[in-house]
């Protein structure tokens, strides 16, 4: 009698499990309303790969041109970690992969940065600790936003609110694509789609980057306003700031047993890096 009960419950707790297969299997995905034809297939969720970091991807699947598309993003708690910018000539480089910056500088995340040159001289203004690389606010309509580090405590700002006496360290980039929870107007580009590169602040004013990981394609700036700003994603920025994209596009993030890396195809001069306190 016994054997006949354990043989049942198995039989249930296997139909059960088989049901919740077959039942994500065949979920539909979840549709942007910015773009029908890109849907949210998988959420992910936040892991803790170390203290006051956490790392989620969310994967996206295109129907028209096909496309799968990974956005990794990584959280962080600003009473564990701090922003600093990092240029590469402070290790005698004139550019480099975020990775080998990261490792240079001890660095547990490492982010690609500003918009630059050939020559790899910023477009806009930056200034990395002491050293005022350039104290120009560029008027361009595309580098709309700043990221400003007053005390080792990060804000982004729009460039026409910014004064540089607000920040011991900063970058100029954009668009700015989020502002305390609204979607700015973007001039240039909007529907453009592209590998991107962003950096924001959520609702409990935790600091997060991220990175589009994907073979083909990308994501347009209005695809991620929506990602980002939208409640159904549970992303919860307040405020967002786009980085330098396309082939600069590249982050890396290790943990205690954890090491993500989306590699660019160019080394770059500046890079966002992110450091135990």
């Amino acid at each position: 009698m016994r054997y006949r009960q354990s043989s049942f419950l198995l039989l249930l707790i296997f139909a059960s499990l088989a049901g919740a297969v077959l039942t994500q299997g065949f979920a539909q995905p979840a549709k942007l309303k910015s773009s029908p034809s890109l849907a949210v297939t998988e959420m992910g969720s936040w892991k803790v790969i170390q203290k006051g970091t956490e790392f989620r991807k969310v994967t996206l699947e295109r129907s028209e041109p096909y496309q799968m598309i990974d956005l990794k993003i990584v959280r962080f708690d600003t009473r564990w970690v701090t922003p600093r910018i990092v240029r590469s000539l402070q290790y005698n480089l004139k550019a480099a992969h975020v990775k080998t910056l990261a490792e240079k500088s001890g660095a547990i995340a490492m982010i690609n940065a500003n918009y630059f040159d050939e020559k790899g001289r910023p477009l806009g203004f930056l200034k990395a600790a002491a050293d005022q690389v350039n104290p120009r606010i560029s008027r361009s309509s595309l580098l709309t936003g700043i990221l400003g580090i007053k005390d080792r405590i990060p804000f982004i700002i729009h460039r026409d609110d910014f004064f540089p006496q607000q920040a011991d360290e900063g970058l100029q980039a954009g668009p700015l694509l989020l502002v305390r929870g609204a979607a700015l107007s973007v001039a240039r580009g909007a529907g453009k789609q592209s590998r991107r590169s962003l950096i924001g602040i959520d609702k409990e004013q935790r600091l997060m980057i991220a990175v589009t990981d994907s073979l083909l394609g990308g994501l347009s700036w209005v695809e991620v306003q929506e990602l980002f700003g939208s409640a159904q994603w549970q992303v919860n920025a307040t405020d967002l700031l786009n980085l330098d994209g396309g082939g600069s596009a590249q982050l890396y993030v290790r943990g205690i047993q954890t090491e993500e890396h989306v590699p660019g195809t160019t080394d770059i001069p500046v890079a966002v890096g992110f450091f135990q306190r």
